[in-house]
């Protein structure tokens, strides 16, 4: 079958987990020919595979403010300004303000009080879902016009917009974080709405592109699964939404939106949580990565019969010898792995393990940075140094020798952490202290080398760990030296923990089981759709699905698919 993979920042130009997901899906899945269509995607793309094309791309990042930028993107992303005009006349006009309208209402209209301020979920009122459906309606109406039309050459940025979405703001019955924004929040937004809003103008909904596609995958919500949200419109197509992050919650958490007035923030809100609720109303089937995502999904209206979890897939291969030796390792050293970030909450950590030091002195801590490019990212790592430089001074053995600070910093990659497996296999217990997490990979990973864990019940974490670790809650420097301490203290306790995790981890966590969930997901959608791409000899799959079911029962020309089995 003819796959449409929809991703977003990903596959086959991102580096990181997500793209590396992807990948092993494509490649996992050779019966299968994926067109990529990437929003965001830029530079150099990985080496595909024989069953993989890139298909589209698209670019959605922010517009520079120069004169030449902006140039430059009103003849490309929005069209010239006149051509618009052209392209424009009375009757589109209004049928853009009427569908702009419509689509204003859903963003600016408040739920009932005593509801939950959700866009759409199980116990929201006849309100909330009357202003769910003007949403989506404005949503398509504008899709269509776009299509008809060529794109929306400047539309969603037009004064038109703007007027629109301040009688929307001001109407009765607003949203009170909407009705006080005032010119400058209605410019910030419709400027966000264009960026989310441009793949309805992208040439991907033709019968050689999205079209052609027997389903469409995306590899996330929000933007990313807007285009396969209008297949399903103009086609037909089944989608599939797979979340191991979910897009709503990033957006609420993101810390780039730190400066925006509390209006622009409701504003933006509503806006992605209505995208998201109607993205997950009309997916044939979500697949959230852990039980957290799928509760955010619920929470958004999902419906329950039309949610599946499938756990991410990561390669344990790497991991296998350091997790067969269980007992390597320094028996009083700690390791934490991850990205340098206030949600790490290290401040906790490095309290925590100055208590532990109290009562264990010879307890040593390393703390192995991940690589990551935001800017922002070094203020807090220097902070997090301060403080352990105070907690902790340098401890020499005697008058005459070099101090050790008994916390280090290091970087992976580095001379003293070159690869995950040696930082895991350098100590006894893997710490996480977090106060925000979505799916630990860092967990996993701990997992796959046999390492007894102590973490924060955030997130997936316990979902994660089952009963193969301590948990504590966050915040909670003493609760997480307790731990800690119980474990160093007890190295049978924690050779038992750390055996189990690995067996877990196996189990439920490999690429394997990921690529098995998602080859019977794509027949099982594919069978429950009609027929749209029958190719010449009649056969609708180039392989049956009985040439995927182990054993020998099926005819060879069936599994071979030259023909049918003997009556």
């Amino acid at each position: 079958m003819r796959i449409g993979l929809l991703t977003e920042g990903g596959y086959p130009y991102a580096t990181g987990e997500p793209g590396l997901w992807c990948e092993r899906l494509v490649r996992g899945l050779g019966q299968h020919q994926f067109d990529l269509y990437a929003l965001g995607g830029s530079g150099t793309p990985r080496p595909l595979p024989p069953n993989a094309r890139v298909a589209r791309t698209a670019d959605l990042g922010v517009p520079d403010t120069g004169p030449a930028a902006r140039n430059l993107l009103e003849r490309t992303a929005f069209g010239d300004r006149r051509a618009a005009r052209r392209a424009y006349g009375r009757r589109e006009r209004r049928r853009f303000v009427d569908a702009f309208q419509r689509l204003a209402v859903g963003v600016c209209g408040e739920n009932t009080p005593g509801t939950p301020d959700n866009p759409a979920g199980p116990g929201e009122s006849e309100t909330g879902a009357a202003l769910g459906t003007a949403f989506a309606e404005g949503l398509y109406a504008l899709a269509e016009l776009a299509r008809e039309r060529g794109g929306l050459p400047g539309a969603l940025r037009s004064d038109d917009a703007v007027s629109t979405l301040e009688s929307a703001c001001r109407a009765p019955g607003a949203r009170r974080g909407a009705a006080a924004a005032g010119l400058p929040d209605h410019l910030a937004f419709v400027e966000h709405l264009e960026r989310t809003l441009r793949p309805l103008s992208l040439d991907w909904y033709a019968e050689d592109a999205l079209g052609a596609a027997d389903l469409c995958h995306a590899a996330a919500g929000g933007t990313t699964a807007l285009p396969g949200l209008l297949a399903k419109r103009f086609f037909g197509t089944p989608l599939l939404v797979t979340e191991y992050g979910v897009q709503l919650r990033s957006h609420y958490l993101s810390a780039a939106g730190a400066d925006r007035s509390a209006p622009l923030r409701t504003l933006l809100a509503a806006l992605h949580g209505r995208l998201a609720a109607e993205v997950y109303a009309q997916a044939a089937l979500l697949t959230p990565g852990n039980a957290h995502a799928r509760r955010w999904q619920e929470k958004c209206g999902a419906d329950r019969a039309r949610i599946r979890t499938v756990h991410p897939g990561m390669a344990a291969d790497r991991f296998a010898e350091v997790g067969e030796d269980e007992e390597s390792g320094d028996p009083a050293t700690l390791v934490w792995v991850g990205r340098v970030e206030p949600a790490k909450d290290l401040i906790a950590l490095l309290h925590a393990f100055a208590e532990i030091r109290a009562r264990q002195p010879d307890a040593r801590l390393r703390i192995v940075a991940v690589p990551v490019r935001d800017p922002g990212s070094g203020a807090y790592l220097a902070h997090i140094k301060g403080l352990a430089a105070q907690l902790f001074p340098d401890e020499a053995a005697g008058a005459h020798a070099v101090g050790e600070n008994p916390v280090t910093f290091e970087e992976l990659g580095g001379p003293e952490a070159p690869t995950l497996e040696d930082t895991y296999a350098s100590g006894a217990v893997v710490v996480l202290s977090s106060v925000v997490e979505g799916f630990p990979a860092s967990l996993v990973e701990a997992m796959f080398c046999a390492r007894a864990t102590v973490s924060t019940d955030v997130g997936a974490v316990v979902e994660i760990i089952g009963g193969t670790g301590l948990v504590v809650p966050p915040r909670n420097p003493r609760a997480l030296a307790d731990a800690c301490l119980a474990l160093l203290s007890e190295p049978e306790r924690r050779h038992r923990l750390g055996a189990a995790a690995r067996a877990r981890a196996l189990e439920l966590f490999t690429v394997e089981q990921n690529l098995a969930a998602f080859r019977g997901i794509y027949l099982e959608l594919l069978s429950h759709a009609p027929v749209r791409h029958r190719p010449a000899d009649g056969v609708p799959f180039a392989h049956p699905a009985e040439a995927h079911v182990p054993g020998s029962w099926a005819p060879k020309a069936v599994a071979a698919g030259t023909g049918a089995p003997d009556a």
